[in-house]
């Protein structure tokens, strides 16, 4: 695993004027997906009304039209703030900006190609808040369980799940789903690297939290193309499964007890 990547980035679009505090913060690290800027803003926008909101959008790097399209959206009236890192540093990279950035108690992240649905957004939040009530500190992780992938693509994930499950005993059947709620504090919490994304609940778990996973909606990509090609993503995946089981076994939670006296 290697650090976390020093990113170039502009200022940070503020909240519009008189905007209460959110409740809850949307995340979506994008990259050359200008196209599906608006669509996924306006499915948010229905799926989120009466939830105190902000969607912050982290741009690594684009070379489209993406910056212009999120320009755009903030000037329909959305509740979107847009950070851009100069150079793209990666996926983790960008949801580390998105989340120090945000101002919500509660994070959702969510991938920026519209295949993961932002109507399942409340659901997770509402399984996520029963779980804090109930004094436990979550992620709430969502599970894929019809994806619209390409068949090798579903395969090697299908492969490398089973791995991850095994080595890192993380008890969740979807950590690639990029549709994720969490308290933000357990969020800045964790330790930071390149490719973080892809073990946030084998992290909470070493982090002393609790992993529940939901079924959500997939949906095909309509729109772009990706960014990750499926053997890169497989070749980075297995080093950086031995530095996540290396970082899990080194790592101890103290028991604390209080003395303060009377």
């Amino acid at each position: 695993m290697t650090p976390e990547p020093r990113a170039g980035s502009g200022p940070v679009a503020p909240p519009p004027d008189g905007a209460a505090t959110p409740a809850l913060s949307v995340v979506i690290p994008v990259r050359n997906e200008a196209p599906n800027i608006a669509p996924l803003v306006a499915e948010i926008e229905a799926a989120l009304a009466g939830v105190p909101h902000e969607i912050v959008y982290v741009d690594d790097g684009s070379t489209d039209g993406t910056p212009d399209a999120l320009r755009a959206a903030r000037a329909a009236g959305a509740p979107v703030r847009a950070i851009r890192h100069r150079a793209s540093c990666g996926q983790s990279a960008a949801v580390i900006t998105g989340v120090k950035a945000a101002r919500g108690r509660w994070i959702a992240t969510l991938d920026g190609d519209g295949q993961n649905d932002p109507a399942d957004i409340p659901r997770l939040l509402a399984r996520a808040e029963a779980e804090a009530a109930a004094g436990r500190v979550t992620l709430v992780a969502g599970h894929r369980v019809n994806r619209k992938d390409s068949g090798i693509k579903r395969h090697t994930s299908r492969a490398a799940n089973a791995i991850r499950s095994r080595l890192l005993r993380d008890r969740t059947p979807d950590t690639g789903c990029g549709l994720k709620v969490f308290p933000r504090a357990l969020f800045l919490d964790l330790p930071h690297f390149d490719h973080m994304h892809r073990f946030l609940p084998a992290l909470t778990l070493r982090q002393g939290g609790t992993v529940v996973s939901e079924p959500v909606n997939h949906r095909p990509r309509v729109r772009g193309t990706s960014n990750y090609g499926t053997l890169d993503r497989l070749a980075v995946s297995i080093f950086d499964l031995i530095g996540m089981a290396w970082l899990q076994r080194r790592g101890r939670r103290p028991a604390i007890e209080s003395d303060e006296g009377p």
